[in-house]
């Protein structure tokens, strides 16, 4: 009677430690199911539709932008207005860049605004993916919502919040990226017979 009685409080205390432990754990296989390309496992680990919602206003950088803009029948001038700063303000980065598998990967390792630069990049290098990059740090942990860190070596950080779906069972559902503006994306650089055209 004594070994099922420790069974079941061992059992008990395993439970336990796992229930507060799965934030944790979600974090890490984000990260690794990222590294491995696995869309199928970042599909059971990231609630895009939320993820998306918290990245654009973040991208935006113009709460001006968030207002309605004006009739040209109530404000003519400021219509047209409007309009010319739209055009020549930067477009501000496309969301789903920083949903793609390399863009996770460096999310997770803290390369913040510039891991949209990792869209259509190679993923992290071996080196990187063996030594699992920088560790998160908890910022908040509650029963339902937690909260964890991921800082640069600049000391940006960039913040994951993930939500309780179930017992054991936890999703992404916020990236808190580090103030500032996104970086424009890299443009390629053409090698060297790389002009277009076929050698005669």
């Amino acid at each position: 009677m004594k070994f099922v009685g420790r069974l079941i409080v061992a059992f008990i205390a395993v439970a336990v430690i796992s229930f507060f432990a799965a934030p944790g754990v979600a974090f890490f296989a984000v990260r690794s199911a990222a590294d491995a390309n696995d869309a199928a496992g970042l599909a059971r680990l990231v609630d895009y539709a939320a993820v998306r919602q918290s990245l654009r206003p973040q991208l935006d950088g113009n709460p001006a932008a968030m207002a309605p803009a004006p009739s040209f029948m109530e404000d003519p001038i400021g219509a047209v207005r409007r309009q010319i700063e739209q055009a020549a303000a930067p477009q501000a980065p496309d969301v789903e860049g920083y949903l793609t598998p390399p863009a996770l990967a460096a999310l997770t390792r803290g390369e913040g605004r510039y891991a949209a630069q990792r869209t259509g990049g190679p993923l992290p290098s071996p080196d990187a993916t063996t030594t699992g990059g920088p560790m998160p740090k908890p910022v908040y942990w509650g029963m339902n919502r937690a909260r964890m860190s991921v800082t640069d070596e600049g000391g940006s950080e960039t913040i994951f919040t993930f939500e309780r779906k179930g017992p054991f069972e936890w999703k992404l559902v916020h990236i808190g990226l580090p103030d500032g503006v996104a970086p424009a994306p890299a443009r390629a650089v053409p090698t060297v017979g790389d002009s277009g055209g076929k050698a005669g």
